[in-house]
């Protein structure tokens, strides 16, 4: 539908704010070289791809969000960058450290039915093979009323309504205002020590009861807790919020239980706070009691373009021409026109 003259019509934005699904599928990959308008193509043809797959499941919610890591961003793009694009830093506290894995593309894709997120990353790859390298791919599920492997809800605080946009999309950096940047961890989980604990002890963990999903007093809540590290303000004691859409995912007959960590945000500053908090701690050494049990495997940071973007890139600035040499003077061979460059 168009404006009125005069209106900026707005960008058409990937699906981060999605609702939370039943299935999801978390597809990391490196770019080959030479390979990169092959996938420029397949972004610029995703969307497409995703409402032929999403057209046999009508309401099933199938979406595929795609993201773009610092190290790939001048291979496929070049021109100017996001403001906060970078590679994801290393956090290490006293006892644990996390993990940045070399991805160059996140696929994140989600629906009611697996079948139809199988579909699609069955398309993609036919697309992308030959032409990629397979990092990471974890298929996740729904575990009963939202809760990880660890028996508690995942997501709880996760922003609402018109709260979903200010926390997650960026809208100070033209011309990338209306996309997001997410962070991946793909973590496992110690079972057998987490069940050695009591209830009452893992509600110390995490900070919330295990059955009600209510979160603990502040007089209850240790300050190495899940939440209590995991709660950011600003500098006026607003809260930041991120957009969590974490999956459980695991194989029992190898024993691996996992947690697929996704946050969206309109800031990697936010996301980056927190596993500061979480590793290093805070203060430094008050590091986050989940770590004891659960191990992270992986780590990236990505930003999320538009749909506009990734249909119609803007064209990279033409590289600056070298300028002809000088004609020389003083003499012939120019050797009175020879200077000494200053020290830098």
């Amino acid at each position: 539908m168009g404006g009125q003259a005069g209106e900026t019509e707005l960008p058409e934005l990937q699906a981060v704010s999605g609702p939370l699904t039943k299935a999801a599928i978390f597809l990391l990959v490196r770019v080959d070289a030479g390979a990169e308008q092959t996938v420029k193509d397949l972004l610029a043809d995703l969307p497409g791809l995703q409402r032929t797959v999403g057209f046999r499941g009508l309401g099933d919610g199938l979406t595929c969000v795609a993201g773009i890591s610092s190290g790939a961003w001048d291979r496929l793009y070049g021109g100017p960058r996001p403001a906060g694009l970078h590679e994801l830093p290393v956090f290490e506290g006293a006892r644990h450290v996390s993990v940045t894995t070399k991805a160059d593309l996140l696929f994140h894709l989600r629906a009611e039915r697996m079948d139809l997120c199988f579909e699609l990353e069955t398309l993609i790859m036919n697309r992308l093979r030959g032409s990629v390298t397979v990092v990471d791919e974890v298929p996740g599920f729904r575990y009963f009323d939202a809760r990880d492997v660890l028996g508690f809800v995942d997501g709880t605080e996760n922003p609402t309504g018109r709260g979903i946009a200010a926390a997650v999309l960026v809208d100070d950096d033209e011309p990338f205002d209306g996309g997001s940047y997410v962070v991946v961890q793909k973590y496992l989980h110690d079972m057998a020590s987490w069940n050695a604990l009591t209830t009452e002890q893992q509600e110390l963990v995490i900070g919330r009861r295990k059955l009600s999903d209510v979160e603990l007093s502040d007089e209850d809540k240790p300050a190495n807790s899940h939440i209590a590290l995991n709660v950011i303000t600003d500098d006026d004691g607003n809260e930041m919020e991120i957009l969590r859409d974490n999956m459980p995912f695991g194989r029992p007959a190898h024993d691996e239980f996992g947690t697929y960590f996704i946050g969206y945000a309109k800031s990697p500053a936010v996301l980056e706070r927190m596993l500061s908090n979480m590793f290093v701690g805070s203060p430094p050494g008050n590091y986050d009691r989940i770590l004891d049990f659960s191990t992270p495997h992986t780590g990236a940071l990505f930003y999320v373009p538009t749909v506009d973007f990734l249909e119609e890139p803007p064209a990279a600035p033409p590289e600056p021409e070298t300028p002809a040499a000088a004609t020389p003077t003083g003499s012939s061979l120019g050797i009175g026109s020879l200077r000494r460059s200053p020290r830098s």
